[in-house]
């Protein structure tokens, strides 16, 4: 009976593992291989419609910014088109304003005081239409500006004059020479004043703060 060689065994037996470490390795990598994406008509597909998703997405968050944004603007623009619709109207109405407190500055003071029957219902009469025609402008947003002892304001005052006066701040408005009227928050027409000048350094108008 033949008897195996030993160091035939054993060089068989090294073999094995070796051999067996090779097939694990050949074997990792095919699978890594396998696992490794391919590329194909169906994924080139997704990622076409992945990206048409994302763009129209896009289109239609902007398209709803630029709506809310006409939407804000036609709310101011038809808020200003009510404030400021009789802004005209109101301008020549001024004018008939202006004729009646004329009227009523013409009688002297102590004449007025003075006055009996039917030129007392006269003064009374025009007075009353002066305070009716103020109260329908304030109603149409329309409000006289009564700038006195104010510090002047090229904005809304317009100086017709300086008066020299060392008791009050310079630039401060001593003589309202025609009221100012504003409409919302633009002027109708400036006030015609007076400014003083030769005093101390105006201070901020109280009007402002």
């Amino acid at each position: 009976m033949q008897q195996d060689d030993p160091r035939r065994n054993e060089a068989a037996d090294g073999a094995g593992p070796r051999n067996g470490a090779e097939a694990g390795a050949h074997a990792g990598a095919h699978a890594d291989a396998a696992q490794q994406p391919e590329s194909s008509p169906q994924g080139e597909a997704v990622a076409a419609l992945t990206a048409e998703r994302d763009e129209f997405k896009d289109r239609a968050l902007r398209t709803l910014a630029e709506m809310e944004n006409l939407r804000r603007r036609t709310e101011r623009e038809v808020a200003d088109a009510r404030t400021y619709a009789v802004t005209n109207f109101a301008r020549d109405v001024l004018n008939v304003a202006d004729n009646i407190r004329r009227a009523l500055e013409s009688v002297p003071a102590d004449a007025r005081a003075a006055a009996e029957g039917a030129l007392k219902g006269l003064i009374e009469g025009i007075e009353l239409t002066e305070r009716d025609l103020g109260k329908t402008l304030e109603r149409h947003g329309v409000k006289a500006v009564e700038p006195q002892g104010q510090r002047f304001d090229p904005n809304r005052h317009q100086a017709m004059f300086e008066v020299p006066n060392a008791e009050v701040p310079n630039g401060t408005v001593v003589q309202v020479v025609q009221s100012g009227y504003v409409i919302g928050e633009r002027v109708l027409r400036p006030a015609l004043v007076g400014v003083s000048k030769g005093g101390p350094k105006a201070g901020a108008n109280p009007a402002d703060a």
